[in-house]
């Protein structure tokens, strides 16, 4: 069921939908070399596969751990004669130094096309000199919507999937099937096929997939009340906005269901994200407290684990509220992406370097922890932003409203009121 046309691809819109930036670069020709990052199933194969078939270049795929620098020879070799080869390589962050200085010529050539595909930050995990060759888009989680999409497409489709079978799968089995992978595509396509290849036919030659057969097909129970393809989902939601109101009772409810359905990955990173976006600033200590607990959690295992995510539940439920942490970045962000930047003030600039005092880099600063108190009244901001205020404090708990009043000290000590 591997996409051959950009417009078939499921899931992805933001990177190859029409007027995106992928899906603009096949139209005009112009592909550079990329890397797509993002959990296994969600479509990074598909991607590259798509492209070379919507620009009928040539398709190679070799794996950056276990594909030799000989192998990598053959596609340069390839891209010679044809003129461009689209080579998607697998595991790009176990490239070694060998390989990646085989490469680097023909990307700047432009005769091989590098998509590379990793689950690993690149930012992080891959080298210096690939990654400014590329651009980098992350790939997520496909939606209940996509997948559904896509199993029903296996489902009818007669030359690449399993439409030659009398195939009838019912809504709450295809609903289940959409939300047990948490977003990997991959692994539903997989569990569908075994789901229709080992259920035997009834006396009309129909194969009937249930519920049932899905669960034992893919080795985990349904949620409690899973009877539509948004119930995983609005659990979730539940969950986190069971936290936010402070209701104890209900929170622990919906994460009685996420324990039943062995969701311990979507109740960790939730709970983390509850912690920081929900509590936050009121109550750092318990946020800090909560990825103990997560911690706990996943080297226990469930059910075991289920002890200090409950710990964790009831102290957020508990604690005082402020999401004055998100709005504050937010609205730092909504600043850079408008545009509003600014230049950094020289006095702030690096002077490390040989000759950056020539250029006024540096001077001026004056050290805080040279000054009583360890704090000196300077401009920090850009001068387009100086006056910019981008946290606003909250008095929910003690202790944001210590750091608050700390907070509007600083800014009027400052002058920036």
């Amino acid at each position: 069921m591997r996409p051959q046309r950009l417009e078939d691809i499921v899931g992805q819109q933001d990177l190859v939908g029409p007027g995106k930036i992928i899906a603009r670069m096949v139209a005009a020709k112009l592909l550079s070399s990329m890397i797509l990052y993002g959990p296994p199933g969600t479509g990074k194969t598909s991607i590259a596969s798509a492209i070379a078939g919507s620009t009928k270049y040539a398709f190679r795929k070799l794996n950056a751990a276990t594909d030799s620098k000989k192998d990598l020879q053959v596609v340069a070799e390839e891209a010679k004669m044809s003129g461009t080869v689209i080579l998607l390589l697998d595991e790009i962050h176990r490239l070694d130094k060998t390989k990646q200085d085989f490469l680097l010529p023909h990307l700047e050539s432009g005769r091989i096309i590098l998509i590379g595909a990793t689950t690993e930050n690149p930012y992080i995990n891959i080298n210096p000199a690939i990654r400014s060759r590329t651009q980098i888009f992350e790939v997520h989680p496909l939606s209940l919507e996509d997948i559904k999409t896509a199993l029903n497409r296996a489902i009818t489709d007669k030359a690449r999937g399993l439409g030659q079978l009398d195939l009838h799968v019912d809504d709450d089995a295809l609903a289940f099937m959409a939300g047990a992978t948490n977003g990997d595509l991959r692994s539903a396509l997989n569990g569908l096929e075994l789901a229709a290849q080992s259920t035997p036919p009834d006396d009309t030659g129909a194969i009937h997939v249930t519920l049932t057969v899905a669960e034992a097909c893919f080795q985990r129970k349904a949620l409690i009340g899973d009877k539509n393809g948004d119930a995983h989902y609005d659990v979730i939601s539940a969950f986190q906005k069971s936290i936010r109101g402070s209701d104890t009772d209900a929170a622990l409810h919906y994460l009685a269901q996420l324990v039943a359905a062995g969701d311990l990955p979507s109740i960790c990173r939730r709970l983390m994200v509850i912690a920081y976006e929900d509590i936050g600033m009121a109550n750092l200590p318990a946020a800090a407290r909560t990825v103990q607990a997560v911690q706990a959690a996943q080297q226990l295992g469930l059910p075991e684990g289920r002890i200090p995510l409950a710990d964790a539940v009831i102290e957020l439920c508990l604690s005082p509220k402020s999401n004055s942490g998100i709005a504050a970045i937010d609205a730092a962000l909504a600043d850079v992406m408008n545009g509003h930047n600014g230049a950094v003030p020289d006095h702030l600039k690096d002077a490390h370097y040989s000759g950056a005092k020539k250029l006024g880099h540096g001077n001026g600063y004056q050290f805080p922890h040279d000054f009583p108190g360890d704090w000196v009244q300077q401009q920090y901001l850009p001068d387009d932003l100086k006056h910019a205020e981008y946290y606003h404090p909250k008095a929910n708990g003690r202790f944001e409203t210590q750091l608050g009043e700390q907070y509007q000290r600083l800014l009027r000590a400052n002058r920036r009121r």
